[in-house]
């Protein structure tokens, strides 16, 4: 056999096994990509009328939210403007637990309870990171698919690649006629469509797999030359606790962010599990960006700010490598070009899902067509 023919039955093989999954994770992912921007369109009770009064504190709105779900851990709490509620996010890992508790950020009233875990999206997140499988199974066969769909668009680009320059014409558009029948309509719709999204398909598809795969992300990060810790480190308490005189120095912490950062989007604080542990806060720079946010962190006896070895810390002390991990579920999602970017990844993934379709059915016009021969 030829190279091309191994790389040919390589493609088919690769193709045929993995078709499904990657069809269920690109429609999901097509589903998912407006997300926000559809659940802005109902999200009303997530405002309130803003008072001449304080804001609840940390501690007030952890008080407050643990009322609801008193058996629950607490993952963080968000503070926005003065005419947003303060959302308190609850998780837990087993049994999965998901849950929002939205309150009036000046008496603590509860607005809204929020399940993550249900819902269109809920559903539509599962499909795309799992297969709606349990979670051990679904997301390695998701994980090793997404992996292997690389190879195939690799090995589909070599196949697409004609042998003389004559035929690079018929590669790059669609010359159909009347006469044209549908067996040559869908092979072009599989390598024209392909030739054309396989860059874009491979990028979604790589960065998937940066998320899927902890190894992916550490190969990524040194081969950018990227010399602190590509994980999320949450460093400890740099003194010993304080005598007690009635006040909780996180209490102030949000406040004297909300001063040196206004402009901020919002400050998602995190109550430190241990006595050991500091507090860390996540400020968000821009809506509907991951990227650029501020990972700080501080002693939660002291309020002074640690420095943290790990590549999430400030986004201005952030290297070439760091960034490139930072962004690359901004790119995933297309988010990083804005609503244009959005556009460009929903019709990628639309595109992508029928490739599985198209490629099945001109598998199956050849050994159709060979057994009505025969």
């Amino acid at each position: 056999m030829t190279t091309k023919k191994i790389i040919f039955q390589l493609h088919k093989i690769l193709g045929l096994a993995t078709g499904i999954v990657v069809f269920v994770v690109a429609i999901t992912g097509c589903c998912w990509a407006f997300r926000e921007e559809i659940e802005a369109t109902y999200d009303d009770y997530k405002y309130v009328t803003p008072q001449d009064a304080p804001l609840l504190t940390p501690t007030e709105a952890k008080h407050y939210a643990s009322v609801v779900f008193p058996d629950n851990s607490i993952h963080g709490t968000i503070f926005k403007k003065k005419t947003d509620a303060i959302e308190v996010i609850f998780y837990d890992a087993e049994p999965e637990f998901y849950q929002s508790v939205f309150l009036n950020p000046y008496n603590g009233e509860v607005i809204q309870v929020d399940n993550h875990l249900t819902g269109f999206f809920a559903f539509i997140l599962k499909g795309h990171m799992r297969l709606w499988l349990p979670k051990e199974i679904g997301e390695q066969v998701v994980a090793a698919s997404i992996l292997i769909f690389i190879l195939i668009i690799i090995s589909g680009f070599i196949l697409w690649i004609p042998k003389k320059r004559k035929n690079l014409k018929q590669r790059i558009k669609f010359d159909w006629k009347k006469t044209t029948r549908w067996k040559r309509k869908n092979f072009d719709l599989h390598t024209v469509v392909g030739f054309y999204i396989c860059s874009f398909a491979l990028i979604i598809a790589f960065t998937g797999s940066v998320i899927s795969y902890n190894w992916l992300k550490y190969v990524v990060y040194i081969a950018a030359d990227g010399d602190k810790v590509p994980a999320f480190i949450i460093p400890e308490n740099e003194s010993e606790a304080l005598s007690d005189n009635g006040t909780v120095p996180m209490d102030y912490l949000i406040v004297k962010l909300q001063k040196e950062e206004p402009n901020a989007v919002s400050y998602e604080l995190h109550y430190p599990e241990t006595e050991d542990e500091s507090i860390y806060v996540e400020v968000s720079n821009s809506e509907g960006l991951y990227y650029d946010a501020d990972y700080r962190f501080f002693d939660q006896h002291t309020l002074k700010e640690i420095e943290t070895p790990a590549i999430y810390g400030k986004y201005k002390d952030a290297k070439f490598a760091d960034k490139i991990l930072r962004m690359n579920y901004d790119i995933h999602i297309g988010a990083i070009g804005g609503i244009v970017g959005k556009i460009i990844a929903f019709l990628i993934s639309l595109i992508t899902a029928t490739l599985p379709v198209t490629g099945i059915l001109l598998w199956y016009g050849r050994n159709y067509k060979k057994r009505t021969s025969a």
